[in-house]
C-alpha cells in the first residue's frame, strides 16, 4: 500500500457528471453496447496499486448501471481498471449483479490459478487486458504466453498502448491464435497525423482482421471539445474495418484533467465519426455482439 506521503505525488483525477442523457444526433438502437467503461472501488476495501498514475474517486456499479440506462445502452462490457491492478473483485461482483447484461475484460497474472479464471469466465469474463500505459497493467513480455492462455479459456486480448509501438510489435500481433482489440483509436495524439506509421500500422492492422475501439477522443485530442480533430482517425479505421469497430464510452474517464464530458457528448461525436446510420448501427449492435458474445 502506499505511504500517506507518496500519496501527495499521485494527482486525484475529477468524476464524471452525476446526470447523464443520450445523443442529440442520432437514436441509439436496441441492443446497443458500451464496450468500455470502468468500475471503481476504494481503499482500504478495494486497494489501489501503488505504481498507478492518477488517484480517482469512487465509480460504483449503481452509477454504472444509471449511466447505462440514462444513455440508452442495453448492454455494456467492464474493463479491470488499472489502478485495481490483477484484484478484479469489484469487476466480477459487478458482473454476476448485472443477469447477464455485462461481459468483462479482466487483469491476471499468468499463474492465475485455473479455479480462479473458470471463475472469471462464469462470472462474464471475455477477455484480457494488457495495459502498458497509466501504470497498474500487465506489459507485452509475455504476450504469446497471454494468447495461449486466452485460446484455452475461449478469450480474445485487449491492449492499452500507444500506437507508435505497433510497428515494433506488428510481428508478433501477427501471429496471435486469438482476436485483438486496440484501444482508444491506438491512443496517441492527433498532431502525429494520419500518415504517422504508427497509426498507419494501426490501419493496415485493422483492414487484415484487428479490432478497434473507436473512443478516447479526448486522450487524443490536440484542440479539446468538441474533438474535431479525431474525425479524420475514426474515418480512417472505420474504412478499414467497418466489421471490426466497437464504440466505447470509457465511463468514468479517468485520468482526465481536461474538460469533463458526458457519455451524450461523445455519443454525439460518434455521429461524425460514423455518419452512415447502418454503419453506425453495425459498430453499436453488431460487431460488439460478436466480439464479445450477447
Amino acid at each position: 500500500m502506499p505511504t500517506r506521503a507518496s500519496l501527495r505525488h499521485i494527482p486525484a483525477c475529477p468524476g464524471p457528471p452525476s446526470n447523464q442523457s443520450g445523443p442529440t444526433r442520432f437514436r441509439v438502437p436496441h441492443g446497443a453496447v458500451d464496450t468500455h467503461a470502468h468500475v471503481i472501488g476504494l481503499p482500504p476495501y478495494f486497494p489501489f496499486v501503488s505504481e498507478r498514475s492518477y488517484t480517482p474517486p469512487a465509480a460504483t456499479p449503481r452509477e454504472y448501471f444509471a449511466m447505462l440506462d440514462a444513455t440508452g445502452m442495453t448492454y455494456g462490457v467492464l474493463t479491470q481498471v488499472s489502478v485495481h491492478g490483477t484484484d478484479n473483485r469489484l469487476l466480477t461482483e459487478t458482473l454476476r449483479a448485472s443477469n447477464r447484461r455485462l461481459r468483462g475484460i479482466a487483469v491476471i497474472n499468468l499463474d492465475c490459478p485455473e479455479r480462479e479464471r473458470a471463475a472469471l469466465k462464469d462470472a462474464g469474463v471475455v477477455g484480457l487486458r494488457i495495459n502498458v500505459l497509466y501504470g497498474g497493467g500487465i506489459g507485452f513480455g509475455q504476450l504469446e504466453n497471454y494468447a495461449s492462455l486466452c485460446k484455452e479459456m475461449g478469450w480474445h486480448l485487449q491492449f492499452l498502448v500507444d500506437a507508435k509501438d505497433l510497428f515494433e510489435l506488428r510481428p508478433r500481433l501477427e501471429k496471435l491464435p486469438v482476436p485483438y482489440l486496440i484501444d482508444h483509436m491506438g491512443h496517441f495524439p492527433t498532431t502525429r497525423g494520419v500518415d504517422d506509421i504508427g497509426f498507419k500500422t494501426l490501419v493496415s492492422l485493422v483492414r487484415e482482421g484487428a479490432w478497434v475501439r473507436l473512443s478516447g477522443a479526448y486522450r487524443n485530442t490536440a484542440e479539446g471539445p468538441p474533438w474535431r480533430d479525431t474525425i479524420a482517425f475514426a474515418r480512417s479505421l472505420v474504412e478499414a474495418g467497418p466489421d471490426r469497430c466497437v464504440w466505447g464510452s470509457d465511463w468514468p474517464h479517468v485520468a482526465n484533467w481536461g474538460a469533463m464530458m458526458g457519455v451524450r457528448d461523445l455519443l454525439d461525436l460518434l455521429a461524425d465519426w460514423v455518419p452512415d446510420q447502418e454503419r453506425r448501427d453495425r459498430i453499436l449492435v453488431d460487431n460488439p455482439h460478436r466480439l464479445f458474445g450477447f
